[in-house]
C-alpha cells in the first residue's frame, strides 16, 4: 500500500501501547497528532529521533499537538526503551504491521545485498480534523523535529 495523500483522512488505528492499555487515533480528535514510524527501539538512529521528540514535548503540548511513536517492537520493548531514555510520549506497538502497512511505511529494504521487510522512517502530521496535513518520507533525523514543529505551527 502507498502512503496516504495529504488532505485525506488518516487511517484510524487502535494499538497496544507502552505501560499497558491501548491508544487510538480517535482519542485525539481536535488535536494535532505527530505520528512517527521508526524501525526499532534502542538503536542509534531511532534513539536520537525519539530523544529529539522528547526534548520538544512541552513545545508540542503548547500548540495542542500529541506525539506518538510506532514500531513493530513489543510493548515490553517499548517500556524498556522509555525507561532507558526517559521518554514521555506514547509508544504504540504494531507487531503485526497492519497499521504500518495502512500508512505505507512497511516496505522491502535491502542491507548488504539481503532483502527484508522493515519500517521506513516516516512521520505524518495529522490535523485536528483527522486529515493528513504533512508527510516526511525517508526521514533524515538531524533537524527533523524542528521541521515538524514548523509545519505544526502553520496549521
Amino acid at each position: 500500500m502507498t502512503t496516504p495523500d495529504i488532505g485525506t483522512k488518516a487511517p484510524i488505528f487502535t494499538l497496544p501501547r507502552d505501560g499497558g492499555g491501548t491508544v487510538s487515533l480517535k482519542d485525539f480528535k481536535g488535536k494535532n497528532v505527530v505520528l512517527f514510524f521508526y524501525p526499532k527501539d534502542n538503536t542509534p538512529g531511532c534513539t536520537i529521533e525519539a530523544c529529539d521528540f522528547n526534548k520538544s514535548l512541552k513545545a508540542f503540548d503548547k500548540i495542542d499537538t500529541v506525539v506518538i511513536g510506532i514500531s513493530k517492537d513489543s510493548v515490553k520493548k517499548h517500556d524498556k526503551f522509555k525507561e532507558n531514555f526517559g521518554l514521555k510520549f506514547i509508544l504504540a506497538s504494531d507487531e503485526a504491521t497492519d497499521i504500518c502497512e495502512q500508512y505505507g511505511v512497511y516496505i522491502e529494504k535491502s542491507m548488504y545485498g539481503k532483502k527484508y521487510m522493515g519500517i521506513e522512517r516516516t512521520t505524518f502530521l495529522i490535523d485536528g480534523a483527522g486529515k493528513i496535513a504533512h508527510v516526511w518520507n525517508k526521514v533524515k533525523i538531524i533537524g527533523h523535529v524542528d521541521d515538524v514543529m514548523a509545519a505544526v505551527k502553520t496549521l
